[in-house]
């Protein structure tokens, strides 16, 4: 499972403000504006999304003596972060995200943690699972043979008031996020619209076909087995669900169909069809995939008949 492209909060923020990020950084590189941002984003906690602050209100909850200097970085926040109103000032989307990676840790954060003990066995020598997290990403890998099951980004603040097993629990439900919207057509960096190919020369070790995701918008790229992008889809819950498992809150790494390709076929390349085997309790549930992943068929076979 690859990443996503390592656009900034910044960059991404500038795109929803149809700012280049040159400008975006030249707005956002004075510690008085991000102030001025984390000033309303606190003035605002406890009311709606959408609610206004008036000048005062704001002037009041940032640490700055003369009115005239913050009312000019106010100024330059306008039409692209902030938006004013005759009820007063309130977030533009590309503000709120600035200020919520800050408070996430994406700009701060360098929490490392691990390595510790993460459930489910390697799916290639069945050798224990070990998680450890640093540089914002978390790596699950076998502690036997050293194969890597999962490489994601995530933001440290995730490891705020949460054991690990709290913690692995969010992080499941991150990535698993992540992909559904992505199969979906929908980027979950910027909610641009992204197109979905099969890949049947990847070049990812062990893997004989991947699903990768491309934004149209910001290029934002995902690549993945194609159980991962399964996880969302009625039949497979449903198959599973029946059978007394729940893909909601299953970490996603203990599936081993979710990262790598040991029940994935190839049926053929002209067109493109590849086959999914999930089995379950003895029944198999068996999905066939087009190139643009278009679901084409669904069928179980059960232990002892096909249905």
């Amino acid at each position: 499972m690859s990443t996503p492209a390592d656009d900034s909060p910044e960059e991404r923020a500038a795109e929803a403000a149809d700012l280049s990020p040159s400008e975006a950084f030249a707005l956002l590189g004075n510690e008085t504006r991000i102030d001025i941002l984390q000033g309303l984003q606190d003035a605002t906690a406890d009311r709606p999304e959408s609610a206004a602050v008036s000048f005062s209100e704001l002037y009041e909850q940032v640490d700055v003596d003369d009115s005239a200097h913050f009312n000019y970085h106010l100024k330059q926040l306008l039409d692209h972060f902030v938006r004013k109103d005759e009820d007063g000032y309130r977030f533009r989307t590309p503000g709120r995200k600035v200020v919520r990676s800050v408070f996430a840790g994406t700009f701060t954060g360098r929490t490392e943690v691990g390595p510790f003990a993460a459930p489910g066995d390697c799916y290639h020598c069945e050798g224990d699972l070990r998680a450890r997290y640093a540089d914002e990403r978390l790596v699950v890998e076998c502690d036997d043979c050293g194969r890597t099951h999962v490489d994601y980004p995530f933001p440290p603040g995730g490891f705020d008031d949460r054991t690990p097993e709290e913690f692995l629990d969010a992080f499941h439900h991150h990535v698993r996020h992540h992909y559904c919207l992505a199969a979906d057509g929908v980027c979950p960096e910027c909610m641009g619209r992204m197109e979905t190919t099969l890949d049947t020369e990847t070049e990812v070790p062990d893997w004989t076909v991947a699903v990768v995701h491309a934004c149209e918008r910001c290029d934002n790229r995902l690549t993945s087995t194609l159980g991962l992008n399964l996880l969302d889809t009625a039949a497979v819950l449903t198959f599973f669900s029946d059978r007394g498992v729940d893909l909601t809150t299953r970490p996603f790494w203990t599936n081993d169909w979710c990262v790598s390709d040991r029940h994935t076929t190839v049926l053929s390349t002209d067109p493109t069809r590849v086959r999914l085997d999930l089995p379950c309790d003895g029944d198999r549930l068996s999905v066939t995939v087009d190139e643009t992943f278009s679901l084409l068929e669904t069928t179980v076979e059960l232990a002892d008949e096909t249905s």
